[in-house]
């Protein structure tokens, strides 16, 4: 089984090309292309938009079967986000979640479902915006809106 197993991850030449094409995504990015790194690398950037927790990421990652202590999984998360690879979303002091939509855009919060639904930036027009403090200079404008269902 193991023989077959080995021949099979071996022979798959797309996955093989895969990890090639991620690593060198991390390299880019100024980050070592761990073994770690590379399986939630592997998760996170095939191109889907996807919004993640590290304890959400934690379990996908055991359902793969493999373990990864949840250090390192918050970790790696936060390594991406400084590398420019995730973009951090922060829904209140206590909670941070991860986006791999890195483009400049909004956000959608449902907390009874506990999800983020992903606003176009330019569906957000902002009229004004209060001056910067002194020595400080705007750098992002990032909205998140609060919803819940409707009581109809």
């Amino acid at each position: 089984m193991f023989l077959c197993t080995m021949v099979e991850v071996i022979g798959n030449d797309s996955h093989a090309q895969g990890d090639t094409v991620l690593a060198q995504r991390l390299r880019d990015a100024g980050l070592r292309p761990t073994r770690q790194r590379l399986l939630i690398a592997e998760l996170l950037l095939d191109g889907r938009h996807r919004h993640v927790s590290a304890d959400s990421l934690a379990r996908e990652i055991r359902d793969t079967g493999t373990h990864m202590a949840g250090g390192t999984v918050y970790n790696t998360l936060n390594q991406f986000t400084e590398a420019g690879l995730l973009r951090r979303v922060t829904i209140h002091n206590e909670c941070s979640v991860f986006d791999t939509n890195t483009d400049h855009h909004h956000h959608f919060y449902d907390a009874e479902r506990d999800q983020l639904i992903d606003i176009p930036a330019d569906a957000v027009t902002l009229a004004s915006l209060p001056g910067a403090p002194d020595g400080h200079a705007i750098r992002s404008v990032d909205v998140l809106i609060h919803i819940s269902p409707r009581d109809d």
